[in-house]
């Protein structure tokens, strides 16, 4: 979905160049951008933080690691849930960060809709996590 003609001209319609996509070990055909819009697909990466961090939006599957990861670098982030999982914990993730303005949710079907109604400046960042509490919480329980 990301990859096709309507989602790519849709991102350079928003101003975005380029595009980098890790496709899996699947077989796609290459897929063409707009004039002037870059594609590079690849299979896999054994870390894609690099990507991550250089791009303008990321767009990801709603996994909990790779979210927390691209917020966690505070960069404004689609999440596109997978509802062929079963028990889709991706669901209740991706609608916990949208309701904490977090973070825009689509689904395959509706990533294109997202795409033009997506602007990032209305993204909250999202709060680094404090490992005093959590430390804090072992030593109550720890000692009561």
């Amino acid at each position: 979905a990301v990859v096709s003609t309507q989602s790519t001209g849709e991102l350079q319609s928003r101003g975005y160049t380029s595009l980098a996509a890790q496709i899996g070990r699947f077989h796609h055909p290459k897929p063409a951008g707009p004039d002037g819009f870059t594609i590079r697909c690849y299979a896999y990466s054994p870390s894609i933080q690099d990507d991550i961090a250089a791009a303008d939006l990321v767009i990801s599957h709603a996994g909990a690691g790779t979210a927390l990861e691209v917020l966690r670098l505070g960069k404004p982030l689609i999440v596109v849930i997978n509802e062929d999982l079963m028990g889709n914990h991706q669901t209740e993730l991706a609608d916990e960060l949208v309701r904490g303005g977090h973070v825009f949710s689509a689904t395959p079907r509706t990533l294109e809709a997202v795409f033009s109604g997506a602007d990032p400046v209305k993204l909250k960042p999202f709060q680094k996590a404090d490992p005093s509490v959590f430390r804090e919480f072992l030593e109550c329980v720890a000692t009561s």
